[in-house]
């Protein structure tokens, strides 16, 4: 297949994701797990952003200046806080559902938020970059991870970042991300994910290394019956995070 003609888009995952839009920011609905995530995955963002940027982690606005994409940003959940944190954030997903609800809701609550309906392959075509790039829980739901990621990577400005954020392909995984969760707990719908398009680790970095950036750290995280709310762990057996950088010219 030629590069003009790769997707990174998986047609089937846009009509799963489409057909629930409408409950993005409901707190007990669809995509309850999100907003119990969303508060580790944004204090992992901010922290590891300041420390990069050297910025002030406890400011008010502490992403102030800085340009950021949510690749996959669904109905907006990660996307506005950190607009409320100062950045400028741009949100992609090719699901016209998602982007309706996302900007429907920032209108309503006065965020200034760069949503479009369009993929990470048209924005690296126009020639875009960000000083972030974020792939938070999307690459397990793309056609080509391979080819999404070296996109992503592309976006990526010299002296830039990139999160991503998924679950891996283990059998753990697949006991307590998939069957637990979807099955048993009924966090998440059945079908939402699918085993064999879990990504490992090392399916994440081999590509990003390729296209110029640089593995900073592995992050486990893990939900904690116990206190309800998930945590940073050393495990990266079910969900972690990657944190890639760019060098800077």
């Amino acid at each position: 297949m030629s590069e003009a003609a790769r997707t990174t888009i998986d047609e089937s995952q846009v009509e799963w994701f489409s057909k629930i839009a409408a409950e993005w920011w409901d707190p007990h609905g669809k995509f309850k797990p999100l907003h119990k995530f969303n508060p580790v995955r944004i204090g992992y963002i901010r922290e590891k952003v300041c420390g990069h940027f050297g910025l002030d982690e406890k400011s008010a606005r502490p992403l102030a200046g800085l340009r950021i994409l949510d690749i996959g940003c669904g109905g907006g959940l990660l996307s506005e806080p950190l607009a409320r944190m100062g950045a400028s954030v741009t949100g992609i997903d090719p699901s016209e559902k998602n982007i309706g609800i996302a900007s429907t809701h920032a209108r309503e609550t006065g965020i200034d938020i760069d949503y479009r309906a369009t993929t990470a392959e048209a924005l690296a075509e126009a020639g875009e970059q960000f000083d972030i790039v974020l792939n938070m829980e999307v690459v397990e739901h793309v056609a080509d991870v391979d080819f999404f990621l070296t996109t992503s990577a592309a976006l990526v400005r010299p002296g830039g970042m990139m999160f991503v954020a998924t679950i891996n392909r283990t059998l753990k995984a697949a006991a307590l991300a998939i069957f637990a969760a979807e099955r048993v707990l009924r966090w998440l719908p059945p079908g939402t994910h699918q085993y064999e398009k879990l990504v490992r680790p090392e399916e994440i970095e081999t590509p990003l290394t390729a296209a110029g950036l640089s593995i900073v750290e592995r992050q486990g995280v893990f939900f904690n019956l116990a206190t309800n709310s998930w945590n940073r762990s050393r495990d990266t057996d079910v969900n972690y995070m990657i944190l890639a950088e760019k060098p800077a010219v």
